[in-house]
């Protein structure tokens, strides 16, 4: 069974990778998907309570959505192929005929008559080669009435023209409709635009081709889900003639991005309307608007580089944008989406050189922003309600290139009331430098706006500046950078004697360190991790061994230093299995279970208690040596028992054989018995 799934696994591997273009790909997707309904079938996705159809690719298969809407899956022949009665599947090939009644065959039937009223069926059945972008029925009627009014009225000129622009003058399959491609059509030689996208979606002048390469004699039929109009300005242009774009128009020029608009390309331009730029601040706009930098960031977040056209986005996409970071583009039903939200109010106005989808909310990037503007906008509500009323705004709106460290919200518990040394600890979450969490490295010091000097660890599972570890990317403001952390920042208080002397439940330590001679130890300079017995663990000794242990240096100090790490490690650097050499004893094994560190099985009650030199891990029991790991097979496994096997048989020339059975029956139970306890 194995083997022949396997065998049909590479069969549709070579049948998709073997396909040409990413619309050949998509429909022998659907072909493989349908083939059990016989030949020449494709399984197709259909929205629910809609007509519209999709071939289908893995993902769709599998998540049953488009643009969020649920499909459900239908089956029809492939294109070039009909049924016949009594046969399964679609066996026959469709008879070749002239485009005119391709037309027909293809149930694209309001465009035949359209092309009899304007006398175009004696060019389109005759001699020629030709490609008929087709509208289907649907797209006709979907033409307001005063275009098909216009174009019915005057058929010998108006819908002929609008007929000819469908239409290019020689046969182009879907493979040969690459992405970007333009041909001269058969109006005034006016250029259609043609996208072939990844997902197997191909548009021309952003109409989607449903029902592509219908082979006629004289040429092939695709049929579009629209009518399409000749297109003869750029993007530039476009947003000049609209007075709902005047705004944005202004923008641009004072952005120096107009030249790159009116030259050659492919475009998309997210068009913020006038309405959408009155929804910003004053000050926040005026502020961006006197800023070329920032103005230019901000107006090229909304291009991207390359041309998305509506009918392409089949689900959320993350596009790259001219200003280098990227915008979510998804579809919500018949919504075009950006970032989540349903802000496109107007899709597909075409230029030459792009497409423009109107906006009616400006999208302003982190690169345009001051440092309060990202905070505000970012999950951490709390913090920025405390630094503004800490009074540190003027740091965090102003030119300066400063780094904000800023705790997420789960950093502060319960109702936080704003104190004086809670506005001292906020000031040290401040850096002088506009820095990188990338450029950061082990050992760095960083210096806050205050003056104190925070330093920097590299762990395997962490980047952490004191006690604080980075918990998400970093956001680029205007001028500065923001780094959001997991905790509130614990600035070093002193040495690590320093910082065990100020707190009381600490004072049977001190007294302890003090009789072992290691004060001066915890006062010199290095990078050392205590974990601190406090005075509930030395009082969790029994008396009589307790007051012999404070006694004796030579015991204190042994016991002391197998409490004390190599190297500074604070909470978030630890992982599962982290390991710690003490300055005296086998390796101290930490891990992390429920968000508490434990070490040798002890629980840290409070961590992250920071020292110039160190770090201390305050633990209410003495941490003792893991017991050894007994090896499974010296304790019961095989090897012992085959080891008495062994010398039974040794000595089983010089036994009988009712000997021999008693003593490996005996072997056998005596390897048995510790499992039964």
């Amino acid at each position: 069974m194995r083997q022949i799934l396997v065998l049909i696994l590479v069969q549709v591997l070579v049948l998709v990778c073997g396909a040409r273009s990413p619309y050949q790909s998509v429909l022998q997707h659907s072909r493989i998907r349908g083939r059990q309904q016989g030949p020449n079938v494709c399984a197709m996705q259909q929205i629910k309570g809609t007509e519209k159809k999709y071939f289908t690719n893995c993902k769709q298969w599998y998540h049953r959505k488009i643009c969020g809407q649920p499909t459900v899956i239908t089956y029809e022949c492939c294109p070039g192929y009909e049924k016949v009665i009594g046969e399964k599947g679609c066996p026959a090939a469709l008879p070749l005929v002239n485009i005119y009644h391709t037309l027909g065959a293809v149930g694209a039937t309001t465009t035949q008559m359209y092309s009899d009223r304007a006398q175009l069926r004696p060019e389109i059945e005759g001699p020629g080669s030709f490609t008929f972008f087709a509208p289907s029925n649907e797209a006709w009627a979907a033409l307001p009435n005063e275009i098909l009014d216009a174009l019915v009225s005057n058929v010998n000129i108006e819908l002929l023209n609008a007929l000819h622009y469908h239409m290019v003058n020689k046969r182009l399959t879907s493979e040969e409709l690459k992405h970007g491609a333009t041909f001269t059509s058969m109006y005034q030689d006016f250029n259609v635009h043609v996208q072939h996208y990844s997902n197997g979606i191909v548009t021309v002048n952003c109409a989607r081709l449903i029902k592509p390469d219908q082979h006629a004699t004289n040429g092939i039929v695709h049929v579009v889900d629209r009518v399409i109009t000749a297109v003869s300005n750029d993007i530039q242009t476009i947003i000049e003639v609209d007075d709902d774009l005047e705004t944005l128009r202004t923008a641009i020029a004072a952005a120096g991005l107009t030249a790159m608009l009116e030259s050659g390309g492919h475009y998309t331009i997210f068009a913020p309307t006038n309405d959408a730029f009155e929804k910003i601040p004053p000050e926040t706009l005026n502020r961006i608007l006197g800023d070329p930098i920032a103005l230019r960031d901000m107006l090229n977040y909304h291009i991207l580089k390359n041309m998305q056209c509506a009918e392409s986005i089949v689900s959320g996409v993350p596009m790259e944008t001219l200003q280098g970071t990227v915008l979510e583009v998804g579809c919500d039903a018949d919504q075009v989406t950006l970032n989540g939200k349903a802000i496109v109010t107007k899709k597909d106005q075409l230029g030459t050189n792009g497409v423009v989808h109107y906006i009616n909310e400006l999208l302003i990037p982190d690169s345009a922003k001051t440092l309060l503007e990202i905070a505000e906008s970012s999950n951490v509500a709390m913090a920025t309600k405390l630094f503004v009323e800490a009074g540190l705004s003027t740091h965090l709106t102003g030119t300066e290139a400063l780094t904000l460290m800023i705790p997420l919200d789960e950093a502060f518990k319960g109702s936080v009331t704003l104190t004086p040394a809670l506005k001292t600890i906020l000031s040290q979450h401040i850096l002088k430098e506009r820095l990188s969490s990338k450029s950061l490295y082990h050992g760095q010091e960083l210096e806050t706006v205050g003056g104190l000097k925070l330093r920097v660890f590299v762990y395997r599972n962490n980047l952490c500046i004191e006690n604080a570890c980075i918990a998400a990317h970093d956001k680029m403001g205007r001028y500065g950078s923001m780094f959001t952390v997991d905790k509130l920042l614990s600035p070093p208080a002193g040495t690590i004697m320093d910082v065990l002397k100020a707190d009381d439940k600490f004072s049977m330590l001190v007294g302890a360190l003090q009789t072992a001679g290691m004060t001066e130890l915890l006062n010199q300079q290095g990078a050392l991790t205590f974990f601190a017995p406090t005075n509930d663990a030395f009082n969790s000794i029994p008396t009589a061994e307790r007051t012999r242990l404070m006694r004796s240096s030579t015991e204190l100090s042994r016991l002391l230093k197998f409490h004390l790490g190599e190297g500074l490690l604070v909470s978030g650097g630890v992982s599962s299995h982290t390991r710690v050499q003490p300055l005296q004893g086998d390796k101290l094994e930490l891990g992390v279970r429920n968000y508490t560190v434990y070490v040798n099985r002890v629980p840290v009650q409070d961590a992250d208690l920071m020292a110039t030199n160190g770090v201390v891990h305050a633990v209410n029991r003495v941490i003792k040596p893991l017991p050894p790991k007994v090896e499974r097979e010296q304790s019961d496994g095989p090897s012992a028992a085959l080891r008495s096997l062994s010398s039974v048989r040794l000595d089983s020339r010089r036994l009988s054989k009712e000997e021999l059975f008693k003593r490996v029956v005996q072997s056998r139970s005596s390897q048995k018995m510790p499992r039964s306890k």
